[in-house]
């Protein structure tokens, strides 16, 4: 596979309550090109969160819905369990989460789960969190098993008609995926982010902007390929982590520094240009701006040394931060 074959591929993927069964069916309106998935296989995921739980001993595992496409609307979901001779409802909590019953007739007659959603429009992940850390932290150890699991389960969104999409089913298969030290397995946090840094002890380091925003600093996707993204909705969301990288332990804690925290610094987009010249500029929606400045060896991209500005959609610069190039391993 060509070197740009490969870089579109990880760009298509850099990419993405308990269940009471009624007597009676629920009949649900027929949607055409619903947003479902394979019964089978998250059960099979949540069959691995149990046989690998000493990943993450005290998280829990539940299954979310994300927006997938600008605009599309995640609130008032319906979802059901949809097999040849029934169909149940799957009651989604107000962050959109749910769990899965485990049942020998749906498992028997292949069932899927299914949203009043057309395809593409949401994209779905598994969500384990060890409990007791705060809104802005996540657990190592949880988003590497939340990895497994979406694998397992198949939640990773593709277009199989499309060469793009061909290609990504191809890097799915790929045997001990999320044990790649930088697995292209897209997590998304609550709010748009600033900065991602990993701490275990004494030992913190920063995260490149490379391992942010679906890679789009670096090239590895283009806004032409965005609607191949699970991100495409949530590129300000989205990063990556060193699931492979066991030199940090599961017990290292994930900071996440959103970029609507803190004080503006006040340097205006000329005088940046003046001091620093012209950056590689990352655009939102929401009117942010990411710029980055890079010095360094151009075969270590995800090594070199960052500066990182962030403007509000006033213009004024809102947060900075300086990333040394880290020791190699």
């Amino acid at each position: 596979m060509s070197s740009s074959l490969r870089n579109s591929a990880l760009a298509a993927i850099l990419l993405a309550s308990s269940l009471a069964w009624g007597d009676e069916a629920i009949v649900v309106k027929g949607l055409r090109n619903p947003v479902d998935k394979s019964y089978r296989k998250m059960v099979r995921g949540m069959d691995l969160f149990d046989k690998m739980h000493a990943m993450a001993p005290e998280a829990s595992l539940r299954y979310k819905l994300l927006p997938r496409k600008p605009g599309a609307r995640i609130e008032g979901i319906t979802l059901h369990i949809v097999a040849d001779s029934f169909e149940v409802p799957v009651p989604l909590a107000s962050d959109q989460t749910f769990t899965l019953a485990r049942d020998p007739k749906a498992l028997d007659e292949d069932a899927s789960v299914r949203s009043d959603r057309k395809a593409h429009s949401m994209t779905w992940r598994a969500e384990v969190r060890t409990p007791g850390l705060p809104p802005n932290m996540r657990r190592l150890g949880d988003l590497r098993l939340e990895c497994q699991v979406g694998m397992e389960a198949g939640l990773v969104s593709h277009y199989p008609s499309s060469i793009i999409g061909r290609l990504v089913g191809v890097i799915l298969d790929t045997p001990d995926f999320c044990n790649q030290r930088y697995a292209p397995y897209l997590f998304f946090s609550e709010r748009p982010l600033f900065s991602v840094a990993l701490r275990a002890g004494e030992r913190r380091e920063v995260l490149s902007v490379g391992q942010l925003y679906a890679g789009i600093a670096q090239g590895r996707t283009p806004k032409a390929e965005l609607q191949y993204c699970d991100c495409e909705a949530l590129l300000d969301r989205a990063y990556t982590v060193p699931l492979g990288d066991r030199s940090w332990p599961d017990d290292t804690l994930v900071e996440l520094e959103y970029m609507d925290t803190g004080v503006l610094t006040g340097e205006t987009k000329a005088e940046v240009i003046d001091t620093y010249g012209e950056a590689k500029v990352i655009r939102f929606d929401s009117g942010y701006q990411v710029w980055v400045y890079e010095w360094g060896p151009q075969e270590r991209p995800l090594a070199q040394t960052e500066f990182v500005l962030l403007f509000a959609p006033s213009g004024v610069a809102a947060k900075t931060r300086l990333r040394p190039e880290p020791p190699r391993s």
